[in-house]
């Protein structure tokens, strides 16, 4: 059975996660982007789960009755009691948003491409961690599950002994692709930032005939006494002189 998930390995350690259900066999935290596929008979299935691992709100979305029983007893036999399960696809988000689960299992068997894409849709809506298990993999559907952000994409391995562990590591993985996402996302704000305020430290260069050093100094001591952010007043300064700016004159 080949698991194949949305960041590859992640390695990082995570709140209440058992060590094992952290790192894989690829090694290092700086390998975790090379790792491309697991076997999960690689995993130690033997986890030992915390009270605050099992008392999480887990929904598990199967039309099938037999095969939502499956994964409903082995989550059961791993100690989680709050599991709420779903027999149709119909308005998912809307049932996802009231019932707030922590996790989301989805089943499907054999779906059509048309409703892998639905849900993948769901999963870029939602924002959980999320585990889908197929019977059978095509082209092109192990990149689109990564493209919406689910965290775990299973294929052929349906089996109760190994809910448990799939839990585990959709949750770190989640837990990575978020991290990796707040930074990214810190980054594009910094860099944001930092044009704004060489843009403010140009303007009072010039209008102030200072150096750069000192048209920082100002804009800092301003952010200072205003109680701001630098950012905040070489944004405002920005705005103040497209303001003053005289309009273009139209033809």
């Amino acid at each position: 059975m080949l698991l194949m998930t949305g960041l590859r390995c992640a390695t990082r350690r995570t709140h209440n996660m058992p060590q094992s259900a952290r790192r894989c066999r690829c090694g290092s935290l700086s390998e975790r982007f090379s790792c491309t596929s697991l076997f999960f008979d690689d995993w130690n299935l033997n986890l030992t789960l915390s009270e605050d691992d099992t008392a999480i709100r887990i929904l598990v979305v199967d039309e099938d009755p037999i095969r939502r029983a499956i994964i409903e007893e082995g989550l059961k036999e791993a100690g989680y009691s709050n599991v709420v399960a779903l027999a149709t696809t119909l308005r998912l988000v809307d049932h996802i948003y009231r019932l707030d689960p922590d996790v989301i299992l989805m089943d499907f068997g054999n779906p059509s491409r048309d409703v892998l894409d639905q849900m993948f849709q769901v999963s870029r809506i939602v924002r959980r961690p999320i585990a889908m298990f197929v019977d059978h993999n095509e082209r092109g559907t192990i990149s689109a599950a990564v493209d919406a952000g689910v965290s775990a994409y299973i294929v052929d391995g349906l089996k109760k002994e190994r809910v448990s562990a799939i839990i585990e590591m959709t949750i770190s993985r989640f837990r990575a692709t978020d991290k990796l996402r707040a930074e990214l996302d810190q980054a594009k704000s910094a860099l944001k930032d930092r044009k704004v305020i060489d843009r403010a430290k140009g303007i009072l260069m010039k209008s102030k005939n200072l150096n750069e050093d000192q048209a920082y100094k100002l804009l800092r001591q301003t952010a200072m006494r205003q109680s701001r952010k630098i950012a905040d007043v070489a944004e405002g300064l920005l705005s103040t002189i497209d303001l003053l700016e005289p309009p273009e004159s139209s033809e």
